[in-house]
C-alpha cells in the first residue's frame, strides 16, 4: 500500500476576488490534493481547537490520518486576489513558536511552517521551505532523509543555497546532499536539477488561473510521484506542473486522475521580456490602485510595462496623445482595463487592434452589448484579473 506523510501548516485562507474561504494552508491543501493518488495519507500539523473543528470534516471525508499539536493561535491569510501579498493575522512577529513535530515515514512531504518545524526521518523526503526570506536548511532541526528533493521558488532556492543565481544555489544544495532540486518559476514552469544536468518542465495551460496554493499542489504531486511511486524527478515534476494547471482551472481538491493530467496541454510560448502597454483610466483612487496591481502583476510575469500614468503622466492633449500612440506602436501586447469604458482606453484598444496588436482586457462590470466591438475585433476579454494577466503573458 502506497503511503505519504505530509507535515505542513493548517491556516485559514480568505480571498476577496474570486471568493475563497477555506481552512487549508500548505499542509492541508497538499494532503487533500493527492487523495486518490496515494493509498494512505497522514497529515501532521499545529492546530487550534477552532482549526481542528473546521478542518476535521474535510479530513474525515478524505480519510486522512489527521494528527495535530495543540496551539492557541488560529492563523489566517487575507488576499484581495490570488497574486496579492496576503495580510497575515496574527502578524508574523506575534506568532508563537512551538516544539517540533516529528514526522517519521518512508515518504514525507515537509513544508516550512510559521508556528514551528517538522523534524523528519524518511527514506525519501520532499522539502518545500515556504519562506522567501529565512528558509530553514533541511537538516538544521535534525531532519534526516535517505534521498532528499528540495522544491522551492527562485528566491527560496537562492536563499537556501547562498547564491544570487538559482543555478549556483542549486549546485551548492546538491553538493550538500540533496539528490534533486526543483526550481519553480511560476508562469515559466520549473527546472529539475540533478547531478546529471538541468531539465526544463513547461507550464500547462488553464482557461482560468488561480495561484493561491498552486505551489503546494506542485509539491504534493511531485512527492506522490517521486517519493511514493518512484517516478523520475523529471516525470514527477511534469505531472506536478500539469496538476497545478488542473487546480488553477477549477480550484478543486483532490487533483484529477493521473490519466487526465497526462492529457493536458503544455503552454507553447511564454513571452518573457516583451513590452506591455497598460491602457486604463486613472482618475480615482480605486483606478490608480488597480493600475498599480496590474503593473506589478505584469512585471512579475516577466513583461516590461509601459504605463501612461507612470511614464507620461498628466498633460495637455497635444503632448500626451502623440506619446501614447508612439508607445502603442512599439508595444508587443496591450493590457486594457475596461470598467467604466473610459474613452481614452477604448481608443487605445481600437488603435492597437488597427495595428494588429494583441489585446487582453479585464472587464468585470461591462455589459455584453458594450463589449461587442471589442470582442468582435479579436480582443481577449476576461472577468478575472489573475487569469487576464497570465493569458497576456502566455500570449495564446
Amino acid at each position: 500500500m502506497s503511503a505519504l506523510t505530509v507535515a505542513g501548516g493548517l491556516y485559514h485562507e480568505h480571498c476577496i476576488w474570486p471568493e475563497w474561504n477555506r481552512v487549508l494552508g500548505s499542509g492541508g491543501r497538499a494532503a487533500a490534493a493527492v487523495v486518490g493518488h496515494v493509498d494512505h495519507i497522514s497529515f501532521r500539523t499545529y492546530a487550534s481547537t477552532a482549526a481542528v473543528e473546521e478542518f476535521g470534516p474535510q479530513a474525515e471525508l478524505d480519510n486522512l490520518d489527521f494528527r495535530s499539536k495543540d496551539v492557541d493561535q488560529f492563523i489566517s491569510f487575507e488576499y484581495v486576489h490570488s497574486l496579492s501579498t496576503p495580510v497575515i493575522t496574527p502578524s508574523p512577529s506575534r506568532i508563537e513558536r512551538h516544539e517540533p513535530i516529528d514526522a517519521a515515514a518512508e515518504a514525507v512531504l515537509r513544508f516550512g511552517m510559521l508556528e514551528g518545524t517538522a523534524r523528519v526521518e524518511a527514506e525519501r523526503c520532499v522539502y518545500d521551505p515556504q519562506s522567501a526570506f529565512a528558509p530553514q536548511p533541511f537538516r538544521k532541526n535534525g531532519s534526516r532523509a535517505g534521498k532528499l528533493a528540495i522544491v522551492g521558488n527562485r528566491r527560496e532556492i537562492c536563499e537556501l543555497g547562498g547564491h544570487d543565481r538559482p543555478s549556483d544555489a542549486s549546485a551548492r544544495l546538491l553538493e550538500e546532499g540533496a539528490e534533486v532540486v526543483v526550481v519553480k518559476s511560476g508562469i515559466e514552469g520549473a527546472e529539475v536539477i540533478t547531478a546529471s544536468g538541468v531539465t526544463s518542465v513547461p507550464p500547462f495551460r488553464s482557461e482560468t488561473v488561480w495561484t493561491l496554493g498552486s505551489g503546494d499542489v506542485f509539491a504534493a504531486m511531485f512527492a506522490a510521484r517521486w517519493a511514493v511511486h518512484g517516478d523520475s524527478a523529471v516525470a514527477a515534476a511534469r505531472l506536478a506542473s500539469s496538476a497545478v494547471s488542473a487546480y488553477a482551472d477549477n480550484r478543486e481538491l483532490p487533483v484529477t486522475a493521473t490519466e487526465t493530467l497526462l492529457r493536458r496541454e503544455a503552454v507553447a510560448t511564454v513571452v518573457r521580456g516583451g513590452k506591455a502597454y497598460l491602457a486604463s483610466p486613472f482618475f480615482t483612487v480605486s483606478q490608480r490602485w488597480l493600475i498599480d496591481e496590474v503593473r506589478q502583476g505584469l512585471d512579475g510575469l516577466g513583461l516590461r510595462v509601459f504605463s501612461p500614468l507612470h511614464e507620461i503622466g498628466l498633460g495637455p492633449a497635444h503632448e500626451v496623445a502623440p506619446e501614447d500612440i508612439a508607445a502603442l506602436k512599439e508595444c508587443d501586447v496591450v493590457f486594457a482595463i475596461l470598467d467604466g469604458l473610459d474613452s481614452g482606453t477604448v481608443f487605445e484598444v481600437g488603435y492597437a487592434r488597427a495595428l494588429d496588436k494583441p489585446v487582453y482586457a479585464l472587464a468585470q462590470n461591462v455589459s455584453e452589448q458594450d463589449l461587442k466591438m471589442i470582442e468582435g475585433s479579436g480582443c481577449r476579454v476576461y472577468h478575472d484579473l489573475v487569469t487576464a494577466l497570465h493569458h497576456a503573458a502566455w500570449r495564446e
